[in-house]
């Protein structure tokens, strides 16, 4: 018998009113590998490609679509922002590519395979 005023082990425990319950599918918790991204915008919402380039091929496919208000994606640099702060704060300065070579992948910087 329980105690008054103690809520029971089984009870159902109380929800915050401001929490998301979010459901991630099997096939979305693997991801897809994305090694270039290309932004557009216009005045409602700005739109993210999450492309995979491969080297030696021409063709590059988009993995990913991600369409987000400005007032989102503001939010979404500002979460990166703070991500990489701590990355780097574990792990180091992210190495970046100098000013005058391409800002994206475009060999890979090695000599192309034979098969």
């Amino acid at each position: 018998m329980s105690q008054p005023n103690q809520p029971e082990a089984d009870a159902p425990q109380p929800q915050d009113p401001n929490a998301i319950n979010i459901e991630l599918s099997e096939e979305i918790a693997e991801g897809e590998y994305a090694n270039l991204a290309m932004i557009a915008h216009s005045s409602s919402e700005f739109v993210i490609d999450f492309i995979r380039l491969m080297p030696g091929l021409p063709k590059a496919k988009v993995k990913s679509r991600i369409i987000l208000t400005p007032e989102h994606a503001k939010r979404l640099v500002a979460a990166l922002t703070e991500n990489i702060e701590r990355y780097e704060q574990a792990n180091g300065p992210i190495k970046e590519q100098p000013n005058d070579s391409p800002r994206y992948p475009m060999g890979f910087g090695g000599k192309m395979g034979e098969a």
